[in-house]
């Protein structure tokens, strides 16, 4: 069995909610992985026990103040774990962990919340230049240069 060092490093990023939600569901793909997470509520540390856990501040596009805030505690998440994977489904926090984890060598993933049916997420529409993999639950938002349909969980 490998060690949890020999292992792949993800970073696993989400907000609150439906965002959350739906990271925990793609966990099965990580089993591989040494996993540590990064939310914006602290109860959700209990729902992955046995797993690092990182709770950051979260914010908003009409919150300059609490965006920059949000910018630094990712960016100290993304360098104490220095991730080989950074996987989101947003929304700023994925934002922000996409960018700095791109900036340092990571592979970057971005599934846009199931939710947005009419259109992107804003976190969503701005994240193609840091995901190496970028990705939409409904086929019809798609375009080119990203992001891509490669399936629903519906």
């Amino acid at each position: 069995m490998k060690t949890s060092r020999s292992r792949r490093r993800a970073l696993a990023v989400a907000s609150s909610g439906g965002h959350w939600v739906q990271l925990l569901r793609i966990l099965p793909a990580l089993e591989d992985c040494d996993v540590a997470f990064v939310t914006v509520i602290e109860a959700y540390r209990a729902q992955v026990a046995g797993h690092r856990f990182y709770c950051v501040s979260d914010a908003t596009i009409w919150n300059k103040i609490g965006l920059i805030k949000l910018a630094l505690n990712m960016a100290w998440v993304i360098g104490k774990e220095r991730p080989d994977v950074v996987i989101s489904t947003g929304a700023a926090p994925g934002y922000f962990a996409l960018m700095f984890g791109r900036l340092l060598g990571a592979k970057t993933i971005w599934l846009d919340s199931i939710t947005n049916i009419e259109h992107m997420s804003v976190s969503g529409a701005r994240v193609g230049r840091y995901a190496d993999l970028w990705l939409t639950q409904w086929e019809h938002l798609t375009k080119a240069g990203g992001p891509r349909y490669g399936g629903s969980v519906l």
